[in-house]
């Protein structure tokens, strides 16, 4: 019997996602868990695992193509277990990207494997919480669910891999560092198995050439004939690129916007820097002035949480958050993006490089989940590594307030005076008027400066 895998909910009010890689093809007979499709949605790229064992009957989209959640992506045969075990080899050696779950109840030898499976079906979970079960080496079908509609989530794989009882199909196998932040289980964005049987699959048209932007406010007028002055080229926008222009376009236009600009004398913070550099490496951490940026904003959206907030305007209310989480605007070779490191306040200097570096390299590899991408309460972007003086960051809207950093440049300075040669960096916090005025920004910033200037209040422990 034929059966449909359509593409799941993502959660975060995702509705759609652009197909990057296609990992199987037409007559594959792939194991329940093994890797489908790269996909790209409005926060990361992903890996979608397959839900379920079974002969590829048709594959029904191809690379580049932009889908909707719940659209058929591959249409699967029923096989017997055994065929879809004995298949792996040829199916490893055809794409060695599709990796087998990290168990496999039959073949391991445990003394004591779990609980026969019942359930004919796909264990509900979403398509993070496979890939961090597959990790970490858990048979997402003897984890015990307590998620919502009786769903396995991260926590519950988690619980499972920590106890390393067979009763609960724990593999001891070492996990990921990127899922050992103690980040919140995912609960309100996990994937929604559907209410009722699948009508037959059908072919999914290829999607138009043509996707224009979606529309905030103004329409924009009509663009002139450029072919008119010469040859000209037209490149489609990638899913990434089109939602960076529709969320800048949101914030620019539904957010008043203003900044203002100031500079910290950095010199004594970048001398401890240097000391620490050697002691730091010896843990396995190089220490930057982000990490340093990080825990000044972080200490300081505590003093002044107005910042550290959303403005629900159809509520006419301020949604103070008592967390924080700062996100870093990361460069990619796909666009800007910006994964989010969670309590940022509560932990040191040392802890911040380390988990700001791992994130960073994540990000840039495509690797980032979902829950890496969200979350966040206030924005930094350091451009100095690019150069520059200033720049007005765009809010990242529902946040309500940016720091913007540049290029720290040698400049002379009178103190006492004298004229000194001092390490200057300048920066821009873009906040939203509505929330905060001027004033407000001022002393915000200032109290940043402040920090950057005095590390030693900043540093307590490297």
């Amino acid at each position: 019997m034929a059966r449909p895998f359509v593409l799941p909910d993502l959660g975060e009010g995702l509705t759609e996602a652009e197909i990057v890689k296609v990992l199987v093809h037409e007559g594959d007979v792939i194991r329940e868990d093994a890797p489908l499709l790269e996909v790209e949605t409005d926060k990361a790229q992903v890996e979608i695992p397959s839900p379920m064992s079974g002969r590829v009957a048709k594959v029904h989209v191809t690379a580049g193509q932009t889908v909707k959640v719940g659209a058929v992506l591959v249409t699967f045969d029923d096989l017997d277990s055994r065929a879809v075990l004995d298949s792996r080899a040829v199916l490893d050696s055809r794409a060695p990207g599709l990796r087998p779950p990290a168990r496999d109840p039959e073949r391991s030898g445990d003394s004591n494997p779990p609980a026969a499976v019942t359930s004919s079906g796909p264990v509900p979970a979403t398509p993070s919480t496979r890939r961090l079960a597959r990790e970490l080496g858990v048979d997402l079908r003897a984890v015990t669910a307590t998620g919502p509609g009786g769903r396995v989530s991260d926590a519950d794989v988690r619980m499972a891999a920590n106890r390393g009882t067979a009763d609960r199909g724990v593999a001891e196998q070492p996990s990921d560092s990127r899922h050992s932040s103690g980040q919140e289980p995912e609960r309100a964005g996990e994937a929604r198995e559907p209410a009722s049987p699948i009508p037959p699959a059908s072919p999914t048209p290829p999607a138009s050439p043509k996707k224009p932007l979606a529309r905030v406010g103004l329409d924009a007028p009509s663009l002139p004939n450029f072919e008119q002055w010469g040859k000209v080229e037209r490149q489609p926008l990638s899913h990434l690129r089109r939602t960076i222009a529709e969320r800048m376009t949101l914030s620019a236009t539904i957010v008043p916007h203003v900044t203002h600009f100031d500079r910290a004398d950095i010199t004594d913070l970048d001398a401890l820097i240097t000391r620490h550099l050697d002691r730091a490496k010896e843990r396995g951490v190089t220490l930057t002035l982000t990490s340093f940026l990080l825990k000044a904003a972080a200490l300081m959206l505590r003093a002044h949480p107005r910042f550290n907030a959303s403005l629900d305007a159809a509520a006419g209310e301020l949604v103070l958050k008592h967390y924080v989480n700062l996100g870093v605007a990361v460069a990619t070779d796909r666009g800007l993006i910006v994964p989010v490191l969670r309590d940022v306040d509560k932990k040191t200097v040392m802890e911040i490089a380390r988990e700001l570096a791992a994130l960073a390299q994540r990000t840039r590899e495509g690797k980032a989940s979902l829950d890496d991408l969200k979350g966040g309460t206030f924005t930094v972007t350091n451009l100095g590594a690019l150069g520059g003086t200033g720049a007005i960051p765009i809010i990242n809207y529902p946040e309500v307030a940016i720091l913007g950093v540049a290029r720290g440049r040698q400049e002379a300075v009178v103190r006492d005076g004298r004229i000194v040669p001092r390490l200057l960096l300048p920066l821009s916090l873009a906040f939203d008027h509505r929330v905060a005025d001027g004033v407000d920004g001022a002393r915000f910033a200032s109290a940043i400066v402040r920090l950057l200037e005095h590390p030693d209040e900043l540093l307590l422990e490297l």
